[in-house]
């Protein structure tokens, strides 16, 4: 295996693709080649300027490990948890590494993404790939274990239906999701060609930029925009509940009045468990590959940034394997 690699790096709103060493590996971390990488709307809000990141972006990410410690994970394709927690402090001894004060986060606070030829993870991070499971679905599995995620957090309405905001990468697979656990969905967004996407599992589908009042129980707010929130809220009846899963450079203006008058429970929700993911991967179609707009390689990563962020487009990957 060749000593160095090509990574792609993120300065001041920049990429560039650069030349350089493979980083130390250290002891209990495997060596990951990256097979494909997903660019989400996270990197999109790091360019902006979300977090002052500088450094390899990118989270999403299906790969194959070609040096570790345990010599059961060598030559696996495996998906990876993107918190690396220290593993000693009361949020990991409950299993929520997710918010260890002192964590890491690939590819967004202080640990090299995965938009580069190879990566590292602590080998406990890591989770193997079915064979079923093709490397354009495993991708998604980050993703998809995020709208997992929702229902450890909130319960289903008894009657009723499920409104999900935003008809981007995220809000079509909560859509997905929810419709596979059994919910009734009501999706809204702007673009009709991606809630087909979600219409041929059961959705019902709004295509408008109004949104009605008081008309749904649970919430689930994935726009990407400033905006969104404050839609959520409109959308939400009294004494229900907004589950916000944006992650937006800046401030976000809500008039708060709403809320406290109606009652509304506001839920952020983050990352979720991947082998809850993984293991619905093995039993149900999501009709992953068809949210795949382009596979890019990674010296066109320019392109691929700038086609993520056009209107219609739904999901761009990288294939940094040469």
């Amino acid at each position: 295996m060749s000593r160095e690699q090509r990574q792609l790096v993120l300065r001041k709103g920049r990429l560039e693709l650069e030349s350089c060493r493979l980083p130390r590996r250290p002891a209990g971390y495997a060596r990951i080649r990256v097979l494909l990488a997903g660019i989400c709307n996270t990197d999109l809000e790091l360019q902006r300027g979300y977090y002052g990141f500088e450094g390899v972006p990118g989270h999403e990410f299906v790969g194959e490990v070609v040096e570790c410690d345990d010599r059961r994970l060598l030559g696996a394709r495996v998906v990876g948890e993107i918190n690396l927690a220290c593993g000693r402090c009361e949020w990991c001894l409950r299993k929520l590494g997710r918010h260890c004060p002192v964590r890491k986060v690939l590819g967004i606070v202080g640990h090299p993404g995965a938009m580069s030829e190879y990566l590292t993870l602590p080998e406990r991070n890591l989770h193997r790939v079915p064979d079923s499971v093709s490397d354009e679905q495993a991708v998604f599995v980050e993703p998809l274990a995020a709208a997992a995620e929702i229902l450890d957090q909130v319960r289903l309405p008894k009657e009723g239906s499920v409104a999900v905001l935003g008809d981007g990468k995220l809000g079509i697979l909560v859509a997905k999701w929810l419709l596979h656990r059994g919910a009734s969905v009501r999706h809204y967004g702007r673009h009709r060609s991606k809630l087909a996407l979600t219409a041929a599992d059961g959705a019902e589908i709004t295509v408008s930029a109004r949104r009605p009042r008081a008309a749904h129980d649970l919430v689930i707010e994935a726009t990407g925009s400033p905006q969104g929130l404050a839609d959520a809220v409109r959308l939400c009846r009294p004494r229900g509940t907004v589950v916000m899963k944006s992650t937006v450079h800046g401030s976000v203006a809500l008039d708060t009045a709403p809320v406290i008058v109606d009652e509304i429970t506001l839920v952020g929700s983050r990352c979720g468990r991947m082998e809850v993911a993984l293991r619905a991967l093995r039993h149900h179609d999501f009709g992953l590959e068809q949210m795949i707009s382009a596979v890019l390689p990674l010296e066109r990563a320019g392109e691929a940034f700038e086609l993520a962020q056009r209107r219609g487009i739904r999901k761009v990957l990288l294939r940094p394997v040469r």
